[in-house]
């Protein structure tokens, strides 16, 4: 994968990760990935995978996709972000782990350690998450978790990733 980073000072590395089950999935994850700009730039995108639901079970499988991209905004500044594409994409309130048009979560912020009432990152529950961390291995295999010795590659080996599978977006014709 080429990386696309320009690196400035006032620029800040991040990944977040992707998520949908309701709706048409694969146009959610791409509305949402354009809306980013300008103020997050995508520079690296994992494949899409199918995954089955996890903690609530009872719904539809999602796609997961992971982006590392660059962004000026502070960790405040781009939970609101996020949170506006999420509502522009129709994010609808549900219950917690239920089914969403899309969700977006900070995964990492730099090496950032942040713990507010709004935010927690790194995200709490990524080390235990392989929905998350097989396509943040696929970007950033040999990256250290922050606050742990452990690669995202380690780390996605301590995980059960079974019954994700790589997702291709049919042809119009397949539809």
């Amino acid at each position: 994968m080429t990386d696309l980073t320009q690196h400035t000072p006032n620029t800040h590395t991040i990944y977040l990760g992707l998520g949908t089950n309701v709706g048409d999935r694969y146009a959610n994850l791409h509305n949402a990935l354009e809306q980013l700009a300008p103020q997050t730039v995508v520079t690296q995108r994992s494949p899409i995978y199918q995954t089955p639901p996890w903690g609530y079970t009872d719904q539809a499988d999602f796609l997961n996709m992971v982006v590392k991209a660059e962004t000026e905004l502070p960790p405040e500044g781009l939970l609101k972000q996020i949170k506006n594409i999420e509502q522009e994409v129709g994010r609808t309130a549900t219950f917690r782990w239920g089914p969403r048009e899309i969700d977006i979560d900070i995964l990492l912020y730099e090496d950032v350690f942040l713990d507010t009432d709004t935010l927690t990152i790194p995200h709490p529950r990524l080390p235990e998450r392989a929905f998350m961390l097989l396509p943040l291995a696929d970007i950033s295999p040999d990256m250290v978790y922050p606050g742990r010795k452990e690669t995202i590659q380690q780390l996605l080996a301590n995980v059960d990733a079974g019954e994700i599978t790589p997702y291709h977006h049919p042809a119009p014709s397949e539809e």
